[in-house]
């Protein structure tokens, strides 16, 4: 199975493609704390974890990742995941690994599987439809930062 469970020794890498998908949506200038993420993914009390991706057959290669946290909805009363990231390298799209990726986070849950997704990004909606997922219509998410 070309998905699996992130350890302490892919922080660089779960930063490395932070840092490639921002390029891809044109932030050039996202540089992480590598000692801070390792912190907040693998340190004594997580807030976050990641799924990592690998082309068939390499499982020694990093094609792409689900960074992902836990959320709890009052109204289904059951534990979801909230996405914040899924990204596959350029040259390993095309292969089903957001897919899988997908499914292995939808096998984790009874709950709610949530993401958000920039307006305008055609391709994604277009796989996310595949998929079955649906825009949440009249929502609309608020960011309050200090």
């Amino acid at each position: 199975m070309p998905v699996r469970e992130a350890v302490f020794e892919d922080a660089e890498e779960i930063c490395a493609l932070i840092e490639e998908h921002a390029v891809y949506e044109d932030k050039h200038d996202l540089k992480l704390d590598r000692a801070e993420m390792s912190g907040h993914l693998f340190g004594p009390e997580p807030k976050a974890w990641v799924l990592i991706a690998s082309p068939p057959g390499r499982p020694d290669l990093v094609a792409g990742f689900a960074f992902c946290s836990w959320n709890f909805s009052t109204w289904e009363a059951r534990p979801g995941i909230w996405l914040d990231d899924l990204f596959i390298r350029p040259e390993h799209r095309r292969h089903g690994l957001g897919r899988e990726l997908l499914n292995a986070l939808r096998e984790r849950t009874a709950g709610r599987v949530e993401w958000d997704m920039q307006a305008g990004n055609e391709k994604a909606a277009a796989f996310y439809a595949q998929l079955g997922a649906e825009p949440v219509p009249g929502w609309t998410r608020y960011r309050w930062r200090p």
